[in-house]
């Protein structure tokens, strides 16, 4: 049957720490979180090959066999809720084997995945499907997993932008108070956003319902504060047009000001803050990315206005402090990537996505790119 090890790369662990979708993630660089790539919790799938005849070594070692064991078994494997979680498990070992950068991922409220930047696979869904699925369908799939496992990696290395040290003395930003209300269900009940989920994740329905949006109206608040900070400590110019809000990437509706930011210095990132009557706030950073906030106000991500202020300030004074970098073309698929290390060092994030600009905008940026390829500069002070 074969050690844990020998089937599969190095000691067996649990699932990575779900993530939160819908909302930025800021880990302290002290405490990286450590790839998953070989999950425990598949001894009862190697039993059941066991008792058919087949070695689990053998399924580990060649994904197409897999798929096509499954689908003979599947309908079995099924019915049976821990053998079902146990071969997902396998399933997914299996594949991270296939290639050096593939990982386990887990978000809450979802089932876990595994794959790279550039494909990603639902095991779960992998086992509900196999069982009906005919020979082209089965074909097609070892095809397309053969396929990726094959491609050589291409992503250059990670970003990692450095703030830079703001001299003593300046003049310290201070979020403006935020109006304070208690909001209710239909039925009459508080309801406490930020905490109003447990253990059982959100509730199915809450993913389609978008109640009270008026919470997030402190975040024009604090969008203009940002503004005045940034001219009263950087070098910069400030104007205010509805016209910038055509500059961003993503379409902002019900648009009530737009004001650009632009440092005095040609290395360093612009902000344009576009304020939209949802309420929330848009902000484009740089040349290509475009950050909301809220991100989703719907009452499954559950945002409130105080978290979603922490990542608008995040962003916008790591920017300022030269904590930002974007990179574009990318891979074969010629992704536009940024990375963003927070300006007081408490953590970091980084996303990756197609373009979606004309052509001749995607040009521009690249030309631009080129000249700050360590990342933007920190903002020139008064």
């Amino acid at each position: 049957m074969g050690s844990a090890e020998e089937l599969f790369e190095g000691k067996p662990t649990g699932l990575p720490a779900p993530m939160t979708r819908g909302t930025a993630l800021y880990r302290e660089e002290s405490d990286p979180v450590p790839a998953v790539r070989h999950v425990a919790g598949y001894d009862q799938f190697v039993e059941f090959c066991v008792g058919r005849g087949v070695q689990a070594k053998e399924l580990a070692a060649d994904a197409g066999r897999l798929f096509r064991f499954l689908r003979t078994t599947g309908s079995e494997i099924v019915n049976d809720s821990a053998l079902k979680a146990a071969a997902a498990v396998f399933a997914g070992n299996t594949l991270a084997r296939l290639r050096p950068d593939a990982v386990w991922t887990a978000y809450e409220g979802g089932a876990p995945t595994v794959g790279n930047g550039e494909k990603q696979f639902d095991v779960d869904r992998l086992l509900d499907i196999l069982p009906s699925a005919d020979d082209t369908a089965v074909q097609g799939l070892v095809a397309m997993v053969t396929d990726w496992a094959q491609e050589e990696p291409d992503d250059p290395p990670a970003m990692h932008p450095r703030p830079a040290v703001q001299p003593a003395g300046l003049p310290p930003y201070v979020r403006p108070a935020l109006p304070e209300a208690t909001y209710y269900s239909e039925g009459g009940a508080p309801i406490p956003y930020g905490r109003r989920w447990g253990d059982g994740g959100p509730d199915s329905e809450s993913y389609s319902v978008d109640s009270h949006p008026e919470r997030f109206a402190g975040l024009h608040l604090v969008a203009r504060a940002l503004i005045g900070h940034l001219a009263a400590v950087y070098n910069v110019e400030v104007h205010e047009d509805p016209a910038h809000a055509a500059e961003l990437l993503m379409e902002a509706r019900d648009v009530l000001e737009a004001v650009k930011v632009t440092p005095r210095s040609s290395g360093a990132a612009s902000l344009t803050f576009v304020l939209t009557g949802y309420p929330g706030v848009v902000v484009q950073a740089g040349v290509l990315h475009d950050f909301s906030f809220p991100v989703c106000g719907c009452d499954a991500c559950d945002e409130t206005v105080q978290t979603t202020a922490d990542r608008l300030e995040m962003l916008v004074l790591s920017v300022a402090a030269g904590g930002y970098a974007e990179r574009y073309p990318v891979g074969r698929r010629r992704w536009s990537e940024y990375a963003l290390t927070a300006f007081d060092g408490s953590g970091s994030e980084s996303g990756k996505s197609e373009p979606a600009p004309a052509a001749d905008r995607l040009r521009e940026a690249e030309i631009r790119l080129r000249g700050v390829p360590g990342g933007w500069n920190p903002w020139p002070l008064r």
